[in-house]
Order: C-alpha cells, then structure tokens, then sequence
C-alpha cells in the first residue's frame, strides 16, 4: 500500500464504528462517511470500500439513511450498484429495469408500463438486506461545503490510486456492470484517479479523529 493509502486506513479502522441499525443522534449533520464491507481487508486493516459525502445542507444523517432504509434505488446510486451486482451475478435479465430511472415525471409515464413493481420490490428488499447485513461505517464533521468535496474527492482518489488496495476475489463488486467498480474495488465510479491527498490532507484527518473516537 501507499504509505498515505495505509495512514487513511488506520485512522478510519480507529474511528467509532457504526453498524445497523445505527443512532442518528450520533452523526454529525454535515460531514462525510466511509464505509467498509464484511470479507474486505486489506494489510490487517478493514478495507474502505467508498466514500461518500452530501450536497445539501445537514444531509449526511438523510444520506446514510437513503442508503441503509430508503427503498428506492433512484434517490441511492449506492443502491443503485449494489442491486446492479446482484442482478448481474444472477443474470437476471431484470436489470436492464432497474437501470432506468423513474424520478421524473416523464419518466414514469414512458417506463412504468414496463416494470413489474413487485419484482422491484424484492430486490429492493435484497438491496436492503445486504447493505444492513454487510457494511459499516464511520462519519467525520466538515461543516463546509467546498471542503468536504475536496476532501472526499482526495480520499477517493488516494484509495482508487494506490495498487495494493484491492478487493477480495469473493467481493460482489466484480459482478458490476461498472467497469470502474470492478476496477477500482470501490463502490464508485466519480473522483477516481484524480489528485491524492499529500500530509497535509493527512494531518486534518488525524485532528478530525480525536473528535470522533
């Protein structure tokens, strides 16, 4: 692993841990979240396997719970690529349903007489089940909206840069129809391989870890 790849990984393999069902009191409402996924480590350390973070203004408690409790793959790209693997790995030919995306108006009235909502359903449900079943996370306060995107754009980049850090051989992201998944061992396909963070970056982490232990 890089050595900033590394550092990243112990700090978050530190932090106060969340499983679900998870106390919302206890997530800031803007910051940004790392999740790991149950068989994923890399070097002793759980493997970070995304990173995410929020636009809107004390979203990140509302973000996390789009993706752990929110049924609707279309308010959830997390979601969205979890069910994408499942389908795929079963070549369930469902999955050129679930790709199409039903939050507009026009949308649904072009899509919705081709879609078998209970079959949706379902694997919504399984979508459900195995995030809740198999991810962790940990959360860390920034307040500002420019920092944090930085920041998680740089965090993404050093995870999907460093050559070590992949995933097992079992991990469901190599059923992705995203190439970039499958590529990167993260469940993302933005802010891949752009500029890393450098130890400046890194000692912002470790001020923000003391905070959240």
């Amino acid at each position: 692993m890089s050595k900033v790849c590394e550092r990243l990984h112990e700090i978050f393999n530190e932090m106060k841990r969340f499983y679900f069902p998870f106390n919302e009191n206890e997530i800031p409402l803007n910051g940004i979240y790392i999740l790991f996924e149950k068989g994923e480590k890399i070097n002793g350390f759980d493997r970070i396997v995304r990173i995410g973070t929020h636009t809107g203004k004390d979203q990140l408690r509302s973000r996390l719970k789009q993706h752990f409790l929110n049924e609707n793959k279309d308010r959830s790209i997390f979601r969205k690529n979890i069910g994408r693997a499942l389908l795929n790995k079963e070549k369930d030919p469902f999955l050129k349903f679930w790709e199409l995306d039903l939050t507009t108006r026009e949308n649904k009235e072009k899509f919705s007489n081709l879609i078998d909502f209970g079959k949706q359903r379902q694997i919504e449900k399984r979508v459900s089940r195995y995030i809740q079943e198999n991810f962790s996370f940990v959360v860390f306060e920034i307040k500002n909206k420019e920092k944090r995107l930085e920041l998680e754009s740089k965090i993404i980049s050093t995870v999907s840069l460093c050559k070590k850090c992949k995933p097992s051989k079992n991990w469901l992201g190599l059923f992705s129809p995203k190439e970039k998944i499958r590529e990167s061992g993260l469940w993302l396909v933005n802010e891949l391989y752009k500029e890393p963070l450098k130890e400046d970056g890194l000692k912002v982490l470790e001020n923000l870890k003391k905070t959240r232990r």
